[in-house]
């Protein structure tokens, strides 16, 4: 099962997932009519042992066909919620869910595993899997596939997903998925600090000078270190001289000097 506990962040970010991602997509709408199950299937599972329920289940997500697992897992869970597998029947359905981007189905089923199970060995990985879960509901398939930026879109998900690897962090750091959860935490830090960008930006063209600023601020105290550091302070120091705060002005600038001595508010 050690392959099913594992998701690299390599194959998460790479092209080529996003654009088999798309394919199942497309084609699990066409398909999903077929995959259903029919009477006669139920009237099957319900004569089978929870070993050769649980036997199918890993056959058919070693051959990546996650639907069918997730109907053996879940007879199985419903059927036995006390058998043999029970809870690696439940590490299972999380995994499976998130490769059909199930994202309700899998926030579920995380949630009641660690309710259920908060001590067991692996509830390391169950963390990691709900920041994955969390992660990949903020994400815009079809936006990434054609590089459209809309890192304005509500970002309740990313924030979710970056307190999900925090507390994996703080709480396992020894766990085999810090490292990578460490990784995705950076990518999501600079998505939520360019959505505070965005926001400060639709301040400036309301002329709320201050709302600006106080926004601004905000990447600067709880993003630090972002590519939208630069930005930021460009509109501390716009809105404070529109504010005619000419010391807090003057304090930005200086940091900008310090920073980014090539910034062309500088030479004005």
């Amino acid at each position: 099962m050690e392959k099913f506990l594992t998701t690299t962040y390599k194959e998460l970010n790479s092209s080529m997932y996003k654009f088999s991602k798309g394919l199942t997509l497309v084609l699990f709408s066409l398909a999903l009519s077929a995959c259903s199950s029919s009477p006669e299937d139920n009237d099957i599972a319900a004569k089978t042992s929870p070993d050769v329920l649980y036997s199918q289940a890993r056959t058919s997500m070693e051959l990546g066909n996650y639907s069918k697992a997730v109907r053996s897992l879940e007879a199985l869970d419903s059927r036995f919620p006390f058998g043999p597998h029970k809870t690696q029947v439940q590490l299972d359905l999380i995994y499976a869910y998130y490769k059909m981007d199930d994202v309700a189905s899998g926030i579920a089923n995380i949630d009641r595993f660690i309710r259920l199970n908060p001590t067991h060995p692996n509830i390391d990985y169950v963390y990691y899997m709900r920041g994955l879960v969390n992660m990949q509901a903020d994400s815009y398939l079809f936006h990434d596939m054609l590089n459209i930026d809309r890192t304005d879109r509500d970002p309740k998900n990313a924030q979710d997903a970056f307190k999900d690897f925090d507390r994996l962090i703080k709480t396992y750091p020894n766990s085999k998925y810090a490292a990578d959860a460490q990784k995705r935490m950076l990518s999501l830090k600079n998505r939520l600090a360019k959505y505070s960008i965005q926001v400060a930006e639709y301040y400036i063209k309301m002329n709320a000078w201050s709302a600006a600023a106080v926004r601004a601020q905000s990447v600067l105290e709880t993003y630090p270190g972002t590519p939208s550091t630069e930005r930021a302070l460009e509109i501390m120091a716009e809105a404070y001289g529109e504010l005619g705060q000419n010391q807090l002005k003057q304090n930005v600038l200086m940091v900008m000097q310090a920073n980014f001595p090539n910034n062309e508010i500088l030479s004005n």
